[in-house]
């Protein structure tokens, strides 16, 4: 399959995928059947261009790693926003990786109704549309013979998803737990070494693991966001923010960590959705104290983990990076890969 890529965004995640694609490009076509080319980039800072027959990628990776505008570079249009692009582009997918509002799903549910609706097949690291609205937009995307894929909203990389999907297939999967976010997992890491919660959130900062406000990782939103993800994929359920209970990591101290290491036991930020008895999904993010025997326990540092308890292997877990440049990049060519397969 030939992709004709558009990009709603063009920061690290679009650059790593970029990357990816321009050094594996002859083992994609050879394996897989995949080829492409750029044919539009539209990003709300570093400006837009369009070239029905394709744009020059080194050209275009040079100049924003210059500092540069992508319009900086010729081509035959340029100012488009993302609606109109969408609409006036001839490619047939969207790479979706503007930044995004997880509670309102905005600007990215705009981007991904209308591609989808055009019947363009969109690849996306967006939580927030599927937080919002992941059944109706995977029934929109039947409905017009397109993909929605969303490999990377959950652990960047890291194939949950597809796991699910495919090497699961068969299971009756009755809970999904693990550690999702990587930036409380470091501090909780350095505090079990020692540290104090809040020399190692500005460690966590210095490294790049947590943002100047730190609030959406430590206070447990970004967990929070990422099980109702996994509920509604998993289960096919219909949970929201208010569905899920959460409790972060900004209250647990040093002593908290010391005593518990006393008891052989160590805190992690648990996120879990749990199919209960009567059809109803259950779904929390909380700091929980785990036994040597949870292989949840030993997951270090900014990695993430996540198992899954089938009914026919037990629990299965899966440890990977949940985040990084050419990690979250590798989540778009998954579903890239994907459409190929089905195609």
């Amino acid at each position: 399959m030939e992709f004709k890529l558009a990009f709603a965004g063009f920061g690290v995640v679009a650059r790593g995928l970029c990357e990816i694609l321009t050094e594996k490009r002859e083992m994609l076509k050879d394996r897989y059947g995949l080829e492409w080319t750029v044919v539009a980039v539209s990003d709300f800072k570093l400006g837009s261009i369009a070239d029905p027959d394709g744009i020059d990628i080194d050209l275009l990776m040079k100049s924003v790693a210059d500092g540069d505008r992508v319009d900086d570079l010729d081509a035959p249009e340029k100012g488009w926003d993302v609606l109109t692009m969408i609409e006036k582009t001839n490619a047939n997918t969207l790479v979706e990786v503007t930044y995004t509002d997880v509670k309102t799903g905005e600007p990215a549910m705009s981007h991904v109704k209308a591609a989808l609706n055009r019947g363009m097949h969109v690849v996306s690291t967006n939580k927030g549309p599927v937080i919002k609205e992941m059944i109706p937009l995977n029934e929109l995307a039947a409905s017009k013979g397109v993909t929605y894929g969303v490999e990377g909203v959950v652990m960047a990389g890291t194939p949950v998803l597809n796991l699910i999907d495919l090497v699961l297939a068969g299971n009756n999967i009755t809970e999904a737990k693990g550690i999702v976010n990587g930036t409380t997992n470091y501090i909780l890491t350095k505090m079990g070494e020692g540290m104090e919660y809040a020399d190692a959130l500005q460690k966590a900062q210095e490294l790049g693991y947590a943002e100047a406000d730190p609030t959406g990782d430590v206070e447990g939103w970004d967990a929070l966001g990422k099980v109702v993800v996994l509920s509604n994929i998993l289960f096919n359920a219909d949970i929201g923010w208010g569905d899920v209970e959460r409790e972060g990591i900004d209250k647990i101290t040093l002593e908290d960590i010391k005593a518990a290491a006393e008891e052989g036991l160590v805190y992690k930020l648990i996120a879990c959705t749990k199919l209960m008895p009567d059809g109803t999904v259950e779904g929390s993010v909380q700091p929980l104290k785990l036994p040597p025997s949870d292989p949840l326990s030993g997951i270090s540092g900014a990695t993430n983990a996540m198992t899954f308890v089938t009914d026919e292997l037990g629990p299965v877990t899966i440890i990977g990076p949940g985040a990084g440049k050419r990690e979250t990049g590798f989540a778009l060519l998954i579903d890239m890969i994907n459409i190929c397969r089905s195609s």
